[in-house]
């Protein structure tokens, strides 16, 4: 299991109102471990000069700072220790942002798989891993299957299942066939990344473990509600959980179903 540190300070940049809910920490013998000490990206510089960027929450690994950029619906992109790594570019929010070292794309579906936005952003050895739907669609995209793992030097990345389980356009389909998408867990240093893709709550995603930060999707018809979403996250107990893909949905509901469980849930603006 990664090696845990005290963290809970948070900072924001002006492009995206943020709250942060901080709580006392109690004299006991054997503390409750905390999430990694958050900060500015600003502060951290990684990113090229003159980018335009979304604001940012960092955390500190063994393998360097990652900076977590929220852009829109299921799209954002992290600084890993200097290298920009997209997951899912989709939109017009993607001109003008970092050019990608890394692109990880989930699903086929519109919002996850933009070609333009894909080609908008690639530069010379830019690698774009997929599952093979994806590949079939996107020349030059390297298929990564369910339980196949890459090792990219900075990161290690490991495609996990995305699915339905009773949710779909019509009696007998899904919107998400087991085996067509991938969620992705990204290894960097000391800290695992859990990137959920459209998913409901599965058995994979509840027997998750170590898991430091998770996006986890939210939105009905296409993948789970909040408190459905919550039950998931209970079960895994990421430090901190991110909601994304949660266009319409109330993220109330996570605050009940997730009081007391330690999980520190951080909405951001996606939209």
């Amino acid at each position: 299991m990664p090696q845990r540190f005290p963290w809970l300070q948070y900072g924001a940049l002006a492009a995206l109102a943020i709250g942060c809910n901080r709580a006392e920490k109690q004299p006991k013998p054997s503390p409750t471990p905390q999430p990694p000490a958050v900060q500015s990206a600003a502060k951290t510089g990684a990113v090229e000069a003159g980018a335009a960027l979304a604001a940012a929450d960092s955390f500190e690994t063994t393998g360097g700072p990652v900076n977590i950029h929220p852009l829109q619906h299921a799209t954002f992109f992290m600084d890993v220790a200097g290298k920009i790594v997209w997951l899912d570019p989709a939109g017009e929010k993607t001109p003008g942002q970092p050019k990608a070292d890394v692109i990880l794309i989930s699903d086929i579906h519109g919002d996850h798989l933009d070609a333009k936005a894909v080609e908008r952003l690639k530069k010379t050895g830019t690698r774009v891993l997929g599952p093979r739907a994806v590949a079939e669609q996107l020349p030059g995209t390297d298929a990564i299957a369910n339980g196949e793992t890459r090792d990219l030097g900075f990161m290690k990345v490991e495609a996990v299942p995305m699915y339905n389980l009773k949710r779909g356009p019509a009696p007998g389909k899904l919107f998400h066939d087991k085996g067509r998408g991938n969620g992705y867990v990204l290894s960097v240093g000391d800290k695992r990344v859990y990137v959920s893709g459209d998913t409901e709550c599965i058995p994979e995603m509840k027997a998750l473990r170590s898991i430091d930060v998770a996006f986890v999707c939210m939105n009905v018809p296409y993948t789970m509600p909040p408190n459905e979403a919550a039950e998931c996250v209970r079960a895994f107990r990421p430090k901190v959980l991110y909601p994304y893909h949660y266009r319409g949905s109330n993220l109330e509901e996570l605050d009940t179903v997730l009081a007391g469980t330690g999980v520190d849930v951080r909405k951001r603006n996606w939209y």
